[in-house]
């Protein structure tokens, strides 16, 4: 039998989220119409009290106030090892800062890996709390993001990572 599936809808700075969570952990922060990027079952539980779902918006509340710049959540990711190895090296990448995908494939001792970081980042579970928005191409322009690049580039000028000029 799966883990039930819980969801909570939070409303932040850049549009209301979707939260989900499994009795391991959080499961998938989703944006408005992002249907298709995550498999999860049709059918979940609002859930008001959930401590997982609980947990995490009030840590993405601390992130948007600025009073955080990690997350400190138990994950339940499901996906390959390798989407799972480029998940996790996310969490590496310092507020602030961006990351080129060939410096993540890198990371993961997979230097030629760099589209398939790509691939594995467009599939990122936990927007936000595993940064995916940090990534960027190597020329430094901003490419894929599932919450669209309005939103990754406001997100990496919140974290500084950005001027307001770019």
């Amino acid at each position: 039998m799966s883990n039930p599936h819980l969801c909570q809808e939070v409303s932040t700075p850049i549009g209301n989220l979707t939260l989900v969570s499994t009795e391991v952990g959080l499961r998938a922060v989703l944006w408005p119409n992002d249907g298709d990027r995550i498999t999860l079952p049709r059918q979940m539980t609002a859930s008001n009290s959930d401590p997982i779902l609980c947990e995490t918006a009030t840590q993405l509340g601390q992130y948007f106030a600025k009073e955080r710049t990690e997350f400190d959540l138990p994950l339940d990711l499901q996906g390959t090892d390798f989407q799972q190895q480029a998940w996790n090296a996310l969490a590496r990448i310092p507020y602030g800062e961006t990351w080129t995908y060939k410096q993540q494939a890198e990371l993961l001792g997979r230097p030629k890996a760099v589209r398939a970081i790509g691939a594995a980042n467009g599939k990122n579970p936990v927007s936000i709390v595993l940064p995916c928005h940090r990534v960027i191409g190597v020329n430094g322009s901003l490419t894929g993001f599932a919450g669209g690049l309005d939103t990754k580039k406001e997100l990496l000028r919140f974290e500084g990572a950005l001027s307001n000029g770019n």
